[in-house]
């Protein structure tokens, strides 16, 4: 398994209160500064998961796929989002440099919560399917995007890989076109990037781009919808 033990130190304290990692060796904290549980909710459940968990015309199991599981905070919402609602939901966590179960145990995101799910997630098995309540299943797989492939098709994607400056080769038309077949018609992708290299690479990729409103000090986001 790919690891990067070395590349995390202790958390940082963010402006809400939750906390985050900084990666030294791509030199990023893993979430906004102004907020880590603020923007999770802002941008990947509040425009991506729950207009299709509420929606009346959405029926069965929703499926969610994540680009760059990190630290499990999107994970950890999407699961008390299923459970709130009683709407089914398989997540399906996609990282190339998982964080250490131990590392993930220093987190205060349970705390906030009040919930012991984070250690769950990170002490699970890689590539296996787990069901954590009636209405919340989870998998993560350890890899890379490029070579990532499956038969699913998705409802929403979180894209939450490292800003562009950082990871470009995961920010391109051909790897929104790769994720673009992942995903059903209609299905939504949510990432907090709005540049407009990330804007454009979406819609050569076949993207409807909408701009909305970011959490705190952050001025867009986007959701891109697959046509």
């Amino acid at each position: 398994m790919k690891t990067a033990k070395e590349a995390y130190a202790q958390p940082v304290v963010t402006g809400d209160g939750s906390h985050t990692l900084y990666h030294p060796v791509l030199k990023e904290h893993y979430h906004s500064l102004e907020g880590s549980l603020q923007e999770s909710e802002h941008i990947y459940i509040g425009l991506g998961l729950l207009p299709k968990l509420e929606s009346p015309g959405e029926g069965g199991e929703l499926k969610v796929f994540e680009m760059g599981f990190g630290t499990g905070l999107n994970a950890l919402l999407t699961w008390r989002s299923a459970d709130r609602l009683k709407r089914a939901v398989a997540y399906t966590g996609l990282e190339a440099y998982p964080v250490g179960a131990e590392q993930a145990a220093l987190l205060n995101y349970g705390n906030l919560m009040q919930a012991e799910a984070p250690e769950l997630l990170h002490r699970s098995g890689w590539g296996c399917r787990e069901s954590f309540s009636p209405y919340f299943s989870f998998k993560k797989v350890n890899g890379f995007l490029q070579e990532y492939s499956g038969e699913e098709r998705y409802d929403v994607v979180y894209f939450d890989a490292f800003s562009p400056g950082s990871q470009p080769e995961l920010w391109t038309s051909e790897i929104f076109g790769k994720l673009g077949e992942m995903m059903s018609e209609g299905a939504y992708l949510v990432t907090y990037s709005s540049k407009g290299s990330v804007r454009r690479a979406l819609a050569e990729a076949g993207f409807a781009v909408e701009k909305h409103p970011g959490p705190g000090r952050k001025r867009e986001v986007i959701r891109a919808v697959r046509k």
